[in-house]
């Protein structure tokens, strides 16, 4: 049995609220979450990114559980990690992995008044970026200012005992609820920036004529709705005048348009059977796994879908498949490579099929049972098509 005077004294002063918005901030920090880089040189900043949405995400449940102070720390934290991203990342080489180095060992590290005085001296990205969005940064330093007031219990609206003592419980909550959502919204914007100065991916996309130009980003881009309400379109104005940006979308602006088909093949697995023309015509801008499946689905209309690398991947196109099943396990096509016949093995209601292009095995799915000429068709045209488009490369290096 619980302990009545624990129960009661432990929620004595704890007033917990309704956010009716809860629901469309989850959706947005979407927008976050995707918003991973792909830089290689840059991998530790994705946990980053991760960690620094989920204190959002924390700062929304504490708030609703009526921990509001402990609400604010994670805000004023999501913008604490947010900015430490960029210092690792932004510090010239010789400072960097000192600090990286201090940071992961918990050793003594900058705090974040420092780790901007620092930046706004020797980051390179930082101090071009805080040139040009001077009121960004300075609504941000605000902010800071404002988070710091319900952390550190600045005047007695921020103790527990007066807000939630008896007297005041029936008073309204709806200002100092909104003014929760504000602060929230606003430290979601800086996040979202500040992700900005690792890479201008997340807005560079946006732009759908540099996204057709691009090579398969994992970075999605932020939604039109999310820059108005987060970030606000004047400052993503300003962000494009950086050099990082604009060095980036000139290094694109030059690369061969994909066509709808095309892109789609590159960017969602997706194979048009109606459209493979026009995915011929661009087969040179695509990676090796999808010329590979495009041409197996080219060579035989019995081809309804491609797996590669075990499993991992997938492509679908526009025929049906007689797999009602939805999921796939890595295990299933291991144990189809290792097969003593690599082809027609039943796969539910449809078959797989086992073909090997340069030591990788490549997975098609199948309704019906291929014959032995489809099986040398596959096959002949995918190598024949692979070793042309080497010739030529050789021929281009040269």
């Amino acid at each position: 049995m619980g302990n009545p005077y624990m129960d009661w004294r432990s929620h004595e002063n704890v007033r917990p609220v309704e956010l009716k918005n809860k629901e469309q901030f989850y959706s947005d920090l979407i927008n976050i979450e995707h918003s991973w880089s792909g830089r290689i040189d840059g991998n530790i900043c994705n946990t980053f990114i991760m960690e620094a949405e989920q204190q959002l995400v924390n700062a929304i449940e504490l708030f609703e559980q009526g921990y509001f102070d402990c609400a604010y720390y994670s805000l004023r934290s999501a913008v604490d990690i947010s900015t430490t991203m960029v210092f690792l990342d932004d510090m010239p080489d010789d400072g960097r992995e000192k600090f990286l180095s201090a940071w992961k060992s918990t050793a003594d590290f900058p705090m974040q008044g420092q780790m901007i005085k620092q930046l706004s001296q020797c980051g390179n990205v930082f101090v071009d970026m805080k040139t040009k969005m001077p009121a960004f940064f300075s609504g941000a330093k605000s902010l800071s200012a404002e988070l710091n007031k319900y952390v550190h219990k600045q005047g007695l609206q921020h103790f527990y005992v007066l807000r939630n003592h008896p007297m005041n419980q029936n008073k309204p909550q709806e200002f100092f609820i909104h003014m929760f959502e504000k602060h929230l919204q606003r430290c979601i914007g800086v996040v979202a920036v500040m992700r900005l100065a690792i890479d201008p991916f997340p807005v560079l996309i946006m732009d759908e004529d540099i996204l057709y130009r691009c090579f398969d980003s994992m970075t999605d881009p932020y939604s039109e709705e999310f820059v108005k309400k987060y970030i606000g379109v004047s400052t993503i104005e300003q962000y494009k005048r950086t050099e990082l940006y604009m060095g980036t979308y000139d290094s694109f602006s030059s690369e061969e348009k994909k066509n709808e088909a095309t892109f789609n093949v590159m960017k969602h697995q997706y194979i048009d059977s109606s459209r493979l023309d026009e995915i011929f015509a661009q087969l040179h801008l695509l990676p090796k796994d999808d010329i590979i499946s495009v041409l197996l689905i080219s060579s035989c209309e019995k081809a309804v879908k491609i797996y590669s690398s075990h499993g991992l991947s997938m492509y679908f196109t526009d025929r049906n498949t007689n797999r009602k099943a939805m999921s796939w396990s890595g295990l299933d096509f291991k144990c189809f490579s290792e097969a003593e016949n690599l082809v027609n093995q039943p796969y539910d209601e449809a078959y797989i099929s086992v073909f090997r292009f340069d030591d990788t095995p490549y997975f098609v799915e199948h309704n019906e049972l291929l014959t032995v000429d489809e099986i040398d068709q596959m096959s002949g045209i995918v190598a024949g098509s692979l070793s042309k488009m080497k010739i030529k490369n050789s021929e281009n290096e040269e």
